[in-house]
């Protein structure tokens, strides 16, 4: 029988029937009480008419009913359309325009929707709304009827084995929809027990919304493991921290920004102690920088620490790489030097080392120049999408025989590890060279005097392209380019961060030409992605008297 999601059902009815398997607000549901929901909820779908291949737009906050729905649209054979709550007015019309959903789910955090109403290509079957109050189906969320076994209600599949549409982050451009594969979900979700070490006594915090692809993914990899599943509805970091410490916690997954917030509240809260529940932190998004990955291992001493290399198109992660491990790296000793134990360090051809493929993946590098081992990162496998919803077939897929492009640019080393060199649409051309910002950032964010670095091009008549590094500085450090008395140590100023990527080995036309103070966050997607266009006009208009004289 072919893989489907809904299969972590019959595990969940038998390994935790009365053990707690969901937490949300003051809602806790046992493994039995959330398989009849979910059973109990397809059945009313069925009955209302929705059929296979039918796509019911979400649009809501992380709960247990969002987690109920996910699994009983599947189980009918229909294809759940997360939505992201975060969007605008435009880019949900964008979305729907392209998946025509025949339901559309929501709750309280849809402010859109009476917007959207008003025009005349939004014209769902059906429209349910879940939370505390229903306003619609006579409370379809809710409906009790006696338990239903799965002979009763049997699971199907939509057409081309959809299980979800999963929306890129958008960082450029209009957001795209994935269409992924019970089968990515299932492989993806191995992968992540076998590397990550998920089991059924995991207490798992949603910390990312499922909405997105790490969320789901992991989502789906604790629901087949058997753990328990602690929802808040949105990230937010005194929510989280409660949480943990209430529930017990013993894995989430992060992105750079939401281990900051963790770590920074722990840090300078001196009641709160290092939480010793945590054994498993999963980091994806973007890598770590030296000074967090000492401070979360100060803050959750005990975890694993791994950082994970992936995107939507790949059903989340392609590959895994452990920075710290309390059974390898004695926990009772001070902690080793950052730069033992996060192999983000310089490599002599460039790049972020990420580790090593999941065990169901495939990577090579498709070189574009035979003088240089830097090229593009092809994958192949059942983890890759089925196409973009809306076009008749997926890009540069042939009925998965074909290798898929990411995207990005990196190289293999001896090891099989792959490093990644960056993004090419971000790549800098400057004097005919090519420069990736992520591995001028990965230098600089080195430095203990910087905190977060963005780096990007700038217009420049005679180079075609700057290299300009925007960075936040770290608390109690000073910035100056006038001279300081020898004794002030902390201090940074273009010509010491330029000394320092001399030092570090970074080429020379890779080293920025200007470096910009930047005094408020990075502007962010809703997966914590830097939105590099809108720095770049930031610097642009505070840099274009400096442009013309360098």
């Amino acid at each position: 029988m072919p893989a489907h999601i809904c299969q972590c059902l019959n595990r969940l009815l038998t390994l935790r029937s009365n053990s707690t398997v969901t937490i949300a607000n003051e809602r806790r549901k046992s493994g039995k009480e959330f398989v009849e929901s979910v059973l109990s909820l397809a059945y009313k779908l069925s009955e209302m008419g929705l059929r296979r291949g039918h796509i019911v737009a979400i649009c809501a906050f992380n709960s247990d009913w969002y987690l109920g729905w996910l699994l009983a649209v599947a189980y009918v054979g229909g294809i759940s359309a997360p939505l992201n709550y975060r969007w605008s007015l435009e880019e949900s019309r964008l979305a729907l325009e392209v998946i025509q959903p025949a339901m559309i789910v929501t709750d309280e955090s849809c402010k859109w929707l009476s917007e959207l109403q008003k025009g005349t290509i939004f014209s769902p079957r059906w429209h349910v709304y879940i939370g505390n109050h229903y306003s619609s189906l006579n409370g379809i969320q809710g409906c009790k009827r006696p338990f239903l076994n799965f002979q009763t209600v049997k699971y199907c599949w939509a057409p081309e084995d959809v299980a979800i549409i999963c929306f890129t982050s958008g960082s450029t451009g209009k957001p795209k929809g994935v269409a992924i594969s019970h089968t990515s979900l299932i492989m993806q979700s191995l992968a992540k027990i076998a590397v990550v070490g998920y089991t059924e006594d995991d207490v798992y915090l949603h910390t990312a919304p499922l909405c997105h692809i790490g969320g789901i993914s992991s989502c789906i990899a604790m629901l087949l493991a058997g753990g328990c599943h602690v929802l808040i509805p949105k990230f937010e970091v005194t929510l989280a921290v409660k949480a943990i410490e209430e529930n017990h916690v013993t894995s989430f997954i992060t992105v750079p920004a939401i281990l900051a917030s963790l770590v920074s509240m722990m840090r300078y809260n001196e009641s709160r102690k290092p939480k010793q529940s945590v054994r498993k932190i999963l980091n994806g998004g973007g890598s770590l920088s030296v000074q967090l990955v000492d401070d979360a291992i100060r803050c959750f001493h005990s975890a694993t620490l791994l950082s994970a290399y992936g995107m939507t198109e790949a059903c989340s992660s392609l590959t895994f790489i452990t920075l710290y491990d309390p059974a390898v790296n004695n926990a009772n000793q001070h902690l080793m030097e950052v730069s033992e134990i996060t192999p983000i360090s310089v490599h002599p051809i460039g790049g972020i080392c990420v580790g090593k493929p999941a065990p169901h993946v495939e990577i090579v590098i498709n070189r574009e120049e035979e003088s240089s081992h830097v090229g593009r990162i092809m994958t192949r496998g059942s983890h890759v999408m089925i196409r973009y919803w809306g076009q008749s077939s997926a890009v540069e897929i042939d009925s998965g025989a074909d290798w898929f492009d990411t995207g990005d640019s990196g190289h293999i080393d001896v090891h099989g590890n792959l490093w990644l060199v960056g993004r090419r649409n971000s790549r800098i051309k400057s004097g005919g060279e090519n420069v990736y910002p992520e591995e001028v950032e990965v230098v600089l964010s080195q430095h203990p005097g910087i905190s977060v670095v963005v780096v990007i091009g700038l217009p420049h008549a005679r180079l075609g392209e700057m290299v300009v590094a925007c960075v936040q500085i770290t608390e109690n450090w000073i910035w100056t380019d006038s001279a300081l008395p020898s004794n002030v140590e902390c201090h940074l100023s273009t010509s010491v961060l330029k000394e320092y990527c001399r030092i570090k080995s970074l080429t020379r036309f890779k080293i920025p030409k200007a470096f910009m103070i930047w005094r408020k966050p990075f502007p962010l997607t809703s997966t914590g992605k830097v939105k590099r266009n809108e720095v770049k006009t930031e610097a642009m208009l505070h840099l274009q008297p400096l442009l013309c004289n360098l």
